[in-house]
């Protein structure tokens, strides 16, 4: 007999590798399609962060420019309506106007040099960024430059101190001044003077601490011009317990005719 042999069909079959995956070209192509469009995505998302920022800033500018500034006060020349380290907002749309009447409280710049020299501000980056902020209107101004100050007669006005009662007078007409200091006086300095066109007599409200117009009478710069008015001040926004609108004294300018000059 003869052995019979297997057939190579009922064999044993050969051994066959492990299946790998194979990357075509096609899946190399969808995942840097993926990764580009994470990278798109990512750069839209910071795109999208700076274009608000740079908005943002763009419209603080554009407010403080022309509509409201911040300052703070440097000095107790204005107590007690306005104190030492109180945040204001000031009106700059009444300046542009020329909607300036008496008894406004003004913020000015200093171009008389009432103030006396002023040192450097914060140097390094913390200075540059605080400079930065505060030009941008994000931080209030410090108010080196500038000067807050009341109000009490317009051009043409005759501004009289004092009469036989120790009150100031304009165009004839006594000033009860319900916003001066408790226990200060009107004015310990005489002055009669008839203010000029297009421009302001502006007093503290702390009398016997401020260097007002008064003071800079005898060097023939007392009187502040229209242009160099940056606003009203309206509000004090800080510290929160001092929150307050500041409200303009109608009854004390109420009877005080009108001098038919013009501020424009």
């Amino acid at each position: 007999m003869t052995e019979e042999r297997p057939s190579d069909s009922a064999g044993e079959q050969p051994e066959q590798e492990p299946l790998r995956p194979r990357r075509s070209s096609r899946s190399s192509r969808s995942l840097a399609s993926r990764s580009a469009k994470k990278a798109n995505s990512a750069w839209s998302s910071v795109k999208e962060i700076l274009i608000v920022v740079v908005l943002a800033i763009l419209i603080t500018f554009i407010v403080k420019t022309l509509f409201v500034r911040g300052f703070y006060i440097p000095s107790g020349s204005m107590e007690n309506t306005l104190e030492l380290d109180d945040r204001i907002f000031v009106n700059v749309m009444s300046a542009n106007l020329g909607n300036i009447d008496r008894g406004d409280i003004v913020v000015f710049d200093d171009t008389k040099n009432w103030l006396p020299s002023q040192p450097q501000g914060s140097e390094g980056l913390g200075g540059a960024i605080q400079s930065a902020l505060s030009f941008v209107g994000i931080l209030p101004d410090s108010g080196d430059q500038a000067l807050v100050k009341r109000v009490i007669g317009q051009g043409g006005d005759h501004v009289v101190c004092c009469d036989a009662d120790g009150k100031i007078s304009v165009n004839g007409t006594p000033l009860d001044e319900t916003y001066v200091y408790p226990g200060a006086v009107p004015s310990e300095i005489p002055f009669d003077v008839i203010v000029p066109d297009n421009h302001f007599f502006v007093l503290g409200d702390h009398r016997n601490a401020s260097a007002d117009s008064r003071v800079h009478l005898a060097n023939n710069n007392a009187f502040i011009h229209k242009e160099d008015i940056i606003g009203t001040a309206f509000v004090i926004a800080w510290p929160l317990d001092r929150f307050q609108i500041l409200h303009h004294p109608e009854q004390v300018f109420a009877d005080v005719p009108a001098t038919g000059s013009s501020d424009d």
